[in-house]
């Protein structure tokens, strides 16, 4: 996707909402930035609270503007009760539970809100987006309980428990890890809690920016250990010395699927000037198991299922998805349901189903490297069998977590308990969608860690010649971090380190490029 924001020398990401995209958002969860808002974006949302004045002003009845919500739609509120309306909607919602929210999360949270409420259809004062940049400028972290939302009004116990903080209620963390009111937090950049105006709290509360960024997070792990787990493929192929044949260009054009296509091009990178793929070219070898010789078919779909996901979570971070909507150019303020996180949910099942298969496969590579009769390589990959088991447990602990990201990626958007006295009859879940993805991540990271180890220590125990430049360099990183497995050690330390290398490894462009963050 083309990058229709700009990056300034200071930092400082300027979002142009409705044009915020993908490589913006990995930014924005990283950390390490500051943003701004497009100036041009102003006048709009001056406009829409100028339209929701008018409303107050002629006594007109809106919902959600003189209302009160949910059930509740038919009943009128007073003008001089309006301030007490919305205050007693963010508190009222704020029934979160759970640990908080990670810091990646929130600061996504807050910036989406911002982009969302930035679009001009919400009926804000624009000192209202100023200061959900100003708390995430400041490395200000709202204190967000992480369960509680059905995808629908929107993640409205969340956004409650942040809105909180700019009315000066619940708790935030400072940049220094102080943990402190919502007053205080606002009095740290300099502002005071808000009185909120008509519709205000409302919109802050519905919308889909917690489940979209859950999902975000979920979405941009899914694609580092995508990335880590072809170049565990690959060292996987070394090490058996598998053939390359599978990865001929020919076979994928013939079948035209794009991300099979793009994963065997990028594994013949990987394996390019390797001294092991010609020494065995004539070794008698017809066909290598599965999770090596439909590395591009399994991996390629994964690829094309995250592409789609980041696709629709890309339009939903620029969206404007609070209810009602202000269409300023009419003076209309139209109540629909852009709240209902179902794209979200999707989105989030498909990269659930992409992390638990890149897992599986990767479980499946160890299983074969361990195995002599397979691989060739000394039975659990290590010299003294029997005195030393080698990765024999270190394969059931991949076993482990590939089976449980089997359970954790049965769909949550196929489930749905009517809320609101039935009002709200059909929800998306979409919050647990994207929040289960963090565990699957890491469980999966565990797997391709473990993967990467075990190939290395097969390329070490037959260690002849070199493999190609790319994949000696992953090699020489690898050894880094874990030292060639002679005889039985305390492993738990080796695995943590390779869980943090697949989800961190600086991998060649080979790699990176395919993915949808950074093409």
């Amino acid at each position: 996707m083309t990058s229709k924001h700009t990056a300034h020398p200071d930092a400082t990401l300027t979002l142009v909402p409705g044009q915020v995209d993908l490589a913006a958002l990995r930014r924005i969860q990283a950390g390490g930035v500051r943003l701004s808002l497009d100036a041009s974006v102003r006048d709009g949302m001056q406009q829409a609270e100028a339209a929701v004045r008018r409303i107050v002003e002629n006594d007109q009845v809106v919902y959600g503007i003189n209302t009160g919500f949910g059930k509740l739609a038919s009943t009128r509120i007073g003008n001089d009760h309006l301030a007490e309306l919305q205050r007693n909607l963010v508190l009222s919602h704020s029934v979160g539970t759970g640990e908080p929210l990670a810091a990646p999360v929130v600061r996504l949270v807050l910036a989406t809100k911002a982009v969302s409420l930035a679009r001009g259809h919400s009926g804000v004062r624009p000192a209202l987006v100023d200061a959900l940049l100003a708390l995430f400028n400041a490395g200000v972290v709202p204190s967000i309980p992480c369960k509680g939302s059905v995808g629908a009004s929107g993640d409205l116990a969340p956004l409650a428990h942040m809105a909180c903080v700019l009315i000066g209620e619940g708790q935030a963390t400072l940049a220094d890890g102080r943990v402190v009111s919502g007053a205080e937090a606002m009095r740290s950049i300099g502002l005071e809690p808000f009185v909120l105006g008509p519709k205000e709290g409302l919109a802050l509360l519905n919308g889909t920016q917690v489940s979209t960024a859950l999902a975000l997070v979920g979405l941009f792990g899914a694609e580092d250990v995508f990335a880590s787990s072809l170049m565990s493929g690959a060292l996987s192929l070394e090490a058996i010395q598998g053939s390359i044949k599978p990865f001929d260009a020919r076979i994928h054009a013939a079948r035209g699927q794009a991300g099979q296509i793009a994963v065997a091009g990028a594994v013949r990178t990987l394996l390019e000037g390797s001294e092991i793929v010609p020494s065995h070219a004539d070794c008698g070898r017809v066909q290598d198991p599965y999770s090596v010789r439909c590395i591009p078919q399994v991996m390629g779909a994964c690829l094309d299922n995250l592409a789609h996901a980041a696709r629709v979570l890309v339009i939903e971070a620029n969206a404007a998805s609070d209810n009602p909507l202000v269409f300023v150019d009419t003076g209309e303020v139209i109540s629909g349901g852009n709240f209902h996180a179902e794209p979200v949910a999707f989105a989030a099942d498909i990269v659930a189903l992409a992390i638990s298969e890149i897992g599986a496969i990767a479980e499946r590579r160890i299983a074969l490297l361990l195995d002599t009769g397979l691989s060739g390589l000394p039975p659990f990959l290590v010299r003294d069998g029997g005195l030393n088991s080698g990765f024999m447990i270190a394969q059931v602990t991949a076993a482990a977590l590939a089976s449980e990201n089997k359970s954790l990626a049965h769909p949550a958007s196929v489930d749905s308990l009517p809320t609101s006295a039935n009002q709200e009859d059909h929800v998306s879940m979409a919050t647990f969608a994207g929040r289960r993805l963090a565990d699957m991540v890491n469980n999966t990271a565990v797997v391709v860690g473990i993967e990467a180890m075990a190939a290395a220590q097969g390329i070490e125990l037959k260690r002849k010649l070199k493999s190609s430049p790319l994949v000696e360099a992953e090699f020489a990183s690898i050894r880094q971090k874990v030292a060639f497995l002679e005889t039985d050690r305390y492993l738990a330390p080796d695995i943590e380190a390779m869980r943090l290398w697949a989800l961190k490894a600086e991998l060649p462009a080979a790699l990176l490029d395919i993915l949808p963050s950074h093409s």
